[in-house]
């Protein structure tokens, strides 16, 4: 066999062995870019938030993904989603600051929020000469309750409207449908859990999964364009430079 005729054998195998990862490459691809939407369609609802109680952590109008979790797993530090009859009876978006047993008071000497006695930096609270709300206030959360603040304090109708109510301004855990976890759109990122809360018992919540589920996507998205540009290029590249019969006429003439 001429050493032509080995060549187009070899680059035949390698040809086909190409298409053949091309092909499983665009498989996969296709398996985890659809897995992931339907993974986040599962894990997560989406919310347009409609007012500005939660500016700057986010804004009226931006498209936000929850987390459906159980009232169970809510965490101090928590954006939630929640619903109840006593705060117009529709969802609502607000920050867990205190939970059942807790003590929550405001203010201490610096204008912070104290949980048990504990100082709580809040970072995300802005525009209200460096202290956590208004006005003074204090209440101890009923068991399986929740005390929830909207982030811009100057404005956020929260649980201090409602401390004249039976629960002091709490609402049920049951009451929560999901916990915010990232803005979608405007693109915003991940909304991370405040470190502030962490030294209290039970600490914060566990990251969500949106950052796993977006790698994911992404992933499959690479594998299938990918394994789609495999074979243009590969043929591109397969072309033979000069064509074989002159090249043949040639060296004969050599000879």
């Amino acid at each position: 066999m001429s050493g032509t005729g080995r060549a187009e054998r070899s680059n035949g195998g390698h040809g086909r062995l190409g298409s053949v990862l091309s092909g499983l490459a665009v498989a996969v691809g296709c398996v985890l870019f659809l897995g992931g939407f339907v993974w986040g369609a599962v894990e997560y609802r989406p919310y347009t938030v409609p007012t500005n109680s939660m500016d700057p952590t986010v804004k009226a109008g931006d498209r936000v993904l929850a987390q459906r979790i159980s009232g169970d797993e809510v965490r101090r530090g928590d954006v939630v989603v929640f619903k109840d009859a006593d705060w117009a009876n529709m969802p609502m978006l607000k920050r867990v600051v205190a939970i059942g047993g807790d003590k929550i008071a405001c203010c201490d000497a610096e204008g912070r929020l104290t949980v048990n006695g504990t100082a709580v930096e809040e970072p995300y609270v802005r525009g209200i000469g460096g202290r956590a709300s208004t006005t003074d206030f204090d209440a101890t959360v009923p068991e399986g309750k929740l005390f929830l603040l909207g982030d811009e304090r100057s404005g956020s109708l929260d649980s201090r409207v409602h401390l004249e109510d039976a629960g002091q301004g709490s609402v049920p855990r049951s009451a929560v449908d999901a916990r915010v976890d990232a803005v979608a759109w405007p693109l915003g990122g991940v909304i991370e859990r405040p470190a502030g809360f962490s030294a209290l018992p039970g600490g914060v919540s566990g990251p969500g999964p949106v950052r796993l589920i977006v790698g994911v996507v992404v992933a499959g998205a690479l594998l299938i364009f990918g394994g789609a540009a495999y074979g243009p290029i590969a043929r591109r590249f397969s072309k033979p430079r000069g064509g074989g019969r002159s090249g043949e006429g040639v060296s004969a003439g050599v000879r």
